[in-house]
């Protein structure tokens, strides 16, 4: 069988069993392992061992379930909580303020715990009630929170980028610092969105009454300012982590451990988390997702091993390779490649099946691999907020279950062609995502 029929194949097994409901790690060993024993026989089995174990045996992926457990004990806290008090604070009283502070919580929390889902419910659980109570449309209460929970897998630290790192062999500490500013750029974007947002719909908080009792607002804003106390050493940890990895002090996994080892002592800590079961919560939470996310790295590589094995692989590299077109129409190619892909997968199967065949057709076009990070993390952004996936929607919609799916989906699809600008922003300005690395790091790969 030729690679074309092979390909068209596997990626229809591949979507019927996504559509049964079939779990996205179990979908992709099993396409690859029958599309192995069909092409080549039962001792297939064999590599198909070797090559599960060996992939994620790997000393650089320690840094994924590290990251995670140091998310979890973020998330398993009322951080969140005090997050988002401490900015309400300050800009939750101005037009429109309340939802541009939750976007500003997403993207300090996202720092805090490097995962888009829990950034998404840790937020939404707060913020998507208050703003509903507030008078803000269901729609812009809804996708604010969904697009800021995409921030997750961009602003450092990110698992995502550890991903790319290993799977391309490119430096996780430049990846992160080339995620930072453009991350922001984005926060800034989904901000003046939901500012217009809030304007064109008139539902958005008013200031309080001047006749409000002046010892409730000094209660609030001591209040406030004791959660932001209790914030702060969380992001202490985070720039500590930064300064670790840019500085050579130490590896991602040397750094992600102690983050994760000093998160923990912190949850307990500041917010007398004593009993067994609050730590064991996190220890659960932690476990399952890491499982989770290393299973698809797994099942990831095999699938990608049967591509290259039925010369699928190759042969896609070699027609995209192939293009006689410009460099930029290229690059609009491989966009759309990722968004569709984006809209089916997770963020770590793509990265683990694409990142490594689509570098050296990056390096030959001469575009740099860290500012192809960005661009491929923004596509894959996307797709948390796009169906048929769209799993920071599901995660809204079970925060607030009354809010239709329909509200979900049309408060955040503005936020998906934010995102799209800030693509063609990188494109254009490519030094948004290099000038700091560069900075701090020096120039080159």
């Amino acid at each position: 069988m030729d690679p074309v029929t092979s390909g068209i194949l596997v990626v229809i097994a591949l979507l019927v069993l996504m559509a049964i409901g079939t779990p996205i790690a179990f979908a992709l060993g099993a396409v690859a392992l029958g599309a192995l024993v069909l092409d080549q026989g039962m001792g297939e089995l064999v590599y198909f061992g070797e090559t599960f174990f060996g992939h994620v045996a790997s000393f650089g992926f320690v840094a994924i379930p590290m990251f995670i457990l140091m998310g979890a004990a973020v998330a398993s806290s009322p951080t969140g909580r005090d997050l988002y008090r401490s900015l309400d604070i300050w800009m939750g009283r101005l037009p429109g303020g309340l939802a541009i502070s939750n976007i500003a919580a997403c993207s300090i929390f996202a720092a805090l715990s490097g995962s888009s889902p829990a950034t998404s419910a840790a937020i939404g659980k707060l913020g998507i009630p208050e703003m509903r109570k507030r008078g803000y449309p269901d729609g812009v209460a809804a996708g604010c929170i969904a697009a800021g929970g995409t921030l997750g897998i961009l602003i450092p630290p990110s698992v995502t980028m550890i991903v790319y790192g290993i799977s391309t062999e490119t430096s996780i500490g430049r990846l992160f610092i080339a995620g930072a500013v453009p991350g922001l750029m984005l926060a800034g974007l989904f901000m003046v969105w939901t500012l217009i947002a809030c304007k064109l719909s008139g539902g958005y908080n008013s200031p309080n009454p001047v006749a409000a009792a002046a010892a409730q607002i000094k209660e609030n804003v001591e209040g406030n300012m004791k959660a932001l106390v209790r914030v702060l050493p969380f992001l202490m940890v985070v720039l500590g982590i930064l300064f670790a990895l840019y500085g050579g002090v130490a590896t991602p996994s040397e750094a992600a451990g102690v983050g994760a080892f000093l998160c923990l002592a912190l949850a307990i800590m500041v917010y007398r988390m004593w009993q067994v079961k609050p730590i064991s919560n996190i220890m659960r939470d932690a476990l399952r997702e890491s499982v989770m996310i290393m299973l698809i790295i797994a099942t990831a590589e095999i699938f990608a091993f049967a591509l290259s094995s039925l010369f699928i692989t190759q042969t896609l590299a070699g027609a995209i390779a192939d293009l006689e077109v410009n460099r930029w129409v290229l690059m609009g190619v491989i966009n759309l490649f990722l968004l569709v892909a984006g809209f089916f997968l997770p963020p770590v199967a793509v990265i683990v099946m694409a990142a490594p065949i689509l570098l050296p057709i990056i390096l030959a076009a001469n575009f740099d691999p860290y500012w192809f990070a960005v661009i491929l993390t923004i596509n894959l952004e996307i797709g948390l907020i796009t169906p048929p996936v769209g799993l920071n929607l599901f995660i809204i919609k079970g925060i607030a279950p009354d809010i239709a799916l329909r509200d979900i989906l049309l408060g955040s699809l503005p936020y998906a062609l934010c995102m799209i600008l800030g693509i063609v922003l990188l494109c254009f300005f490519p030094e948004i995502a290099l000038w700091l690395p560069n900075l701090i790091m020096g120039a080159g790969t």
